[in-house]
């Protein structure tokens, strides 16, 4: 009898151990398979090293965000995956460096967009110019959407700039009021943002910075204005993000980057706001 009960009581703690482990992990899986909000990045990294650079480092730097923060980032090229049924998987969509170019592509972002979808533009996404690869022909996107309209010149070299909080907002939660930016190539677009009653400035350049820019043209160096650098559409679950120029050496002839945009710990900071108050958002 004695042999009999230590058999069973071991059986019995081997049972529970089993059961532990099987517990334990079926949690695990439904961690790793049930993140919080899946986002999806475009991206086409063919022009430009600054912004082939940018894409690279961020497809790198956003698996480490999301394994960090539980949620999912997955990156695609094709951007016929910019269509309704693809979009219905992801909460979050990025444009790492272009915009689309289709018109039943252009058509699935803007419902997306007004079915409450999320959304960060970096850099060049929010590029238009006519005579140019990238004329101004898609109204919604440019005027409405981002309200930028036209690019309508940059700064040069990419220089680190002075950012300045302009209003208080998730995104820039726990953000100091001022910061160095990572080096990066300005815009300044056609359209006043200031006088869109949509748009909500968040970050902008401070006075500080100027004179901004080394040349060598003069007119690639501001030594004053009015920059607004992030800002979102009230209208929609958006924001676009100035940021996403790579410095590379192009002057030396080697093509190597010599900055990094992530590398920059209050400007990651905003992104990571940025992509929790999206991706937690309610769709409307």
């Amino acid at each position: 009898m004695t042999i009999f009960n230590q058999n069973h009581q071991t059986i019995f703690k081997r049972s529970i151990l089993i059961l532990f482990f099987v517990i334990s992990f079926i949690g695990f899986s439904q961690n790793k398979k049930d993140p919080k909000f899946k986002v999806i990045a475009f991206y086409t990294a063919k022009n430009d090293q600054a912004h082939i650079s940018f894409v690279h480092e961020a497809n790198k730097y956003f698996p480490k965000l999301a394994a960090e923060n539980h949620f999912q980032y997955d990156s695609t090229s094709n951007w016929d995956n910019l269509n309704a049924k693809f979009l219905a998987k992801y909460q979050v969509v990025l444009f790492l460096d272009t915009r689309p170019e289709k018109k039943e592509q252009r058509d699935a972002f803007q419902k997306y967009m007004e079915n409450g979808g999320g959304f960060i533009g970096f850099h060049f996404s929010a590029f238009a110019l006519n005579n140019s690869s990238y004329n101004q022909d898609w109204n919604w996107y440019h005027n409405t959407f981002l309200g930028s309209g036209e690019y309508g010149s940059n700064t040069w070299k990419p220089t680190s700039a002075v950012l300045r909080v302009e209003n208080q907002h998730p995104v820039t939660k726990n953000l100091p009021k001022t910061f160095s930016s990572a080096p990066n190539e300005w815009y300044r677009w056609s359209n006043d943002l200031t006088k869109n009653p949509d748009i909500e400035i968040l970050l902008a350049i401070d006075e500080s910075s100027f004179p901004l820019g080394t040349g060598p043209k003069a007119h690639e160096i501001w030594h004053s204005g009015y920059y607004p650098v992030v800002w979102t559409n009230k209208k929609y679950k958006m924001l676009y993000v100035n940021m996403g120029h790579n410095d590379i050496d192009y002057e030396g002839g080697t093509n190597k980057t010599l900055s990094y945009t992530f590398e920059n710990k209050t400007q990651s900071q905003l992104i990571l706001n940025a992509l929790l108050w999206l991706g937690n958002s309610k769709k409307k």
